[in-house]
This record gives structure tokens, sequence and C-alpha cells, in this order.
């Protein structure tokens, strides 16, 4: 499925190609083109030369995208864009793949050939293997070499219960992501990359848009860029706050005091706020449907209302007799001037702890707010009966 926005230039061969290879393949399928309000004349072109036109209302890449699948009238679909950079006269490979039964079928163009000029320096060995590989991080795709692809199938009915909603560019991690976090079965087949036959720059803008999906993946990944990372950081606050609170640490040449002890008790402190920040992302995701519900039950847990103010006021408690104690000292002493050597060691933890407890308290009363909406069905899909059965959409864009 292909969003077309002002392609006159290719949109026609596109069309032609589709058809072509759809008939060689013995596919029953019809060439959707999802229009984003062209300009030049790109709808008539493709009626002319085969395709189904339908208009999308949303602007944007996957906007038309979302239209297309909404639109189309297969058990199968095939996207790619309409720029005639990709093999639309070669679709056996996906079709086999998805009359296999897998979920969802990507294209590799590494694996399958980039023409010589056909993707920018930038994106062929920076853009495209960074985002690849954090992708493969985040979320277990190890068997997805080329996460961007623009040429990929899928089961139109499996992708329609996903309800994928972005409307740009990163409408293609969502994609992917989204049937990996769902437990999609997702295999590649190697594709083609040509030149793109356009005179005109393409859509897609390089530093915006790579930002926009990378944005996308660290938001999805709330355990792998915000829980690990700040138990790691709290951890090892600890062990400072815990090492320093009793005298100065020597290792080796290197005297560790009191400003070292500040530092760690800021690790604490800034780690277990992305940890509980982690949790929080984790609760609005399932309450979005973003999320498997099985990976957020135990934050639910962690983060209800009765379990963060026993745990809040308990690190209130400790760091109130921690300054209480402080302000003993200091008034044996007739509140005069005091070595910040010792008063420091108990003051900075007693201030970390009420510090701590505060933030625990009101990351359990967001995480109930954010619980409170029950968790809506996955929506149930309902063909509709005007829609004759085919098995293939291609839509092309």
């Amino acid at each position: 499925m292909l969003p077309c926005l002002n392609e006159a230039e290719t949109l026609e061969t596109c069309v032609r190609k589709a058809l072509r290879s759809l008939a060689e393949c013995g596919v029953a399928g019809e060439v959707l083109v999802s229009d984003n309000g062209s300009t030049d004349g790109s709808q008539a072109i493709a009626e002319a030369a085969g395709a189904r036109v339908v208009h999308a209302p949303i602007r944007g890449y996957g906007g038309a995208l979302l239209n297309g699948i909404e639109q189309a009238r297969g058990r199968y679909i095939i996207m790619a864009d309409a720029d005639d950079s990709y093999a639309l006269s070669d679709l056996g490979p996906f079709i086999e793949a998805l009359r296999a039964g897998h979920d969802v079928v990507m294209g590799n163009r590494f694996r399958g050939g980039i023409a010589p000029g056909a993707m920018p320096p930038l994106h062929r060995y920076l853009g495209n293997p960074v985002l690849s590989w954090l992708g493969r991080r985040l979320f277990g795709l190890a068997n997805v070499g080329d996460f961007h692809c623009g040429m990929r199938g899928f089961n139109a009915e499996r992708i329609r219960a996903l309800g994928l909603c972005m409307p740009g560019m990163e409408f293609a991690s969502e994609l992917v992501v989204r049937a990996a976090l769902a437990g999609y079965d997702i295999v590649e087949v190697p594709t083609t990359l040509s030149p793109d036959g356009r005179s005109r720059p393409p859509h897609l803008r390089t530093w915006r848009d790579g930002w926009r999906h990378l944005r996308f993946l660290l938001v999805f990944a709330p355990s792998r860029t915000l829980v690990w990372p700040g138990t790691v950081l709290a951890l090892l606050g600890l062990l400072g706050v815990a090492g320093l609170s009793f005298g100065p640490l020597s290792l080796g040449p290197v005297r560790l005091d009191v400003s070292t002890l500040v530092y760690a008790c800021l690790m604490v402190l800034v780690g277990v706020q992305l940890v509980l920040f982690g949790g929080l992302a984790a609760i609005y995701g399932r309450q979005e449907r973003l999320v498997p519900q099985r990976a957020t039950d135990r934050w639910i847990r962690l983060l209800r209302l009765e379990a963060s103010v026993t745990v809040g006021l308990l690190l209130l408690a400790a760091g109130v007799a921690g300054t209480i104690g402080a302000l003993s000292y200091w008034g044996l002493d007739g509140f005069g001037d005091l070595d910040p050597h010792d008063t420091l060691r108990v003051v900075l933890p007693s201030a970390t702890a009420i510090a701590l407890g505060v933030v625990v308290f009101f990351s359990g009363l967001v995480g109930s707010l954010l619980t409170l909406r029950p968790t809506q069905p996955v929506p149930t899909i309902v063909r509709q009966k005007d829609r004759p059965e085919q098995e293939m959409v291609l839509a092309a864009g």
C-alpha cells in the first residue's frame, strides 16, 4: 500500500508494474492508490492505469497508509512507495511469504541489492543501520535487518487489529514495533532499491523524520530507555551513599568525601525518578493499548496508591528522623558553626530520603489516576459486506 502525493511522474509506471506482477503470480487483486491531496493530476493518472483511488483525509505518509489499510478489499496488502524505486514488478517473494501464513513480511534492501545512487550515503551507512540496530535491541526483532524498508506486506485483518495511529513517517516504525509487541510472525525477504524516478526532491526529510523514528522507538520501550538505566544509576548511587555516610573512602590515590556524597545522592534521586517514569509510561501505554497488558501488571501493583503511600511515608519518616538527629546534634553545639564533613553525612541522605518519599507518594497518585479509566477492549473488526473479497491489495502512493 503506497501513499500518493503528487507522484504524476512515476505513478503510472508503478501501477502498471504492480498489476503485471499480480497477474504473473496468479493473484486476484487490485492496486489501491491512497491519495493525500495531490494537485498534479495523480488521481486521474492512477485510474487510467487501472488503479482504484481513494482519498486520504489525514495528511502525511502514515495518514495515507492508514486510509489505504482501511479501504483495502484484499486479505493481504503489500505497500510500497510510488517513486518507482521499489521492485513492484517482483511481488512474488512477498506473496509467497504471506500465503505461508506470516503476519508481516518486511523487505530487506541490503540483502536484495541497492543500486548506485538509490540511497543517500547518510541513510545507507548511518541512519538505517543505527535505527535498525536500535529496533532490534529494543524490541527483540533479531530477524529484521532493514527496519525502514518502505516495501512490506501484511495480513490486512491482523494489521487493522493493532489500532495503528501515527500519521507521519514514523508510521513505518509503528507498524513493526506494534506487530512485534503483539507477538506477530515477522519475516524478511530480499528486495531491490533503484534510484528515485522523480525529478523533484523526495518527501522524506533526513533529520526531521529520522528524529521522529528515533523518538518513537525510545518512547515505545520505557523498560530499556528508562527503567534499566534508572535502576543501574540508583544502585550505584546507593553504594556511594552507603559507603560515604560513615566517612571518606580511598580508592588508590583518589579520596572520596562529602562532595562525592552529594553526587551519589543525586544519582539515587535521578535513578529512582527514571524508574518511576518508566513504570508510569508503561501504565499509560497499557491504557492506550500501545503495549501488551501482561507487560504492565507488575507496575500497576507496584504503583497502586496504597503501596506508594506506604513506601513514601516510610522514606519521609526516615528523612525526618535523620533531620531531627542532625538538628539535635547542632543544638548540643549551641547552634554554632559545625564541621560540614560530619553533618553533611547525615543531612544529605536525610534530605534525599525526604525527596524520594515525596516523589514516590505522588507517583503512586499519578499511577492510580492512569488506571482509573478501564482498559478499552480491542475493537472488533467488521468486514464491510460491500467489499468484494480479494486475495491481494497493492496500495500505491
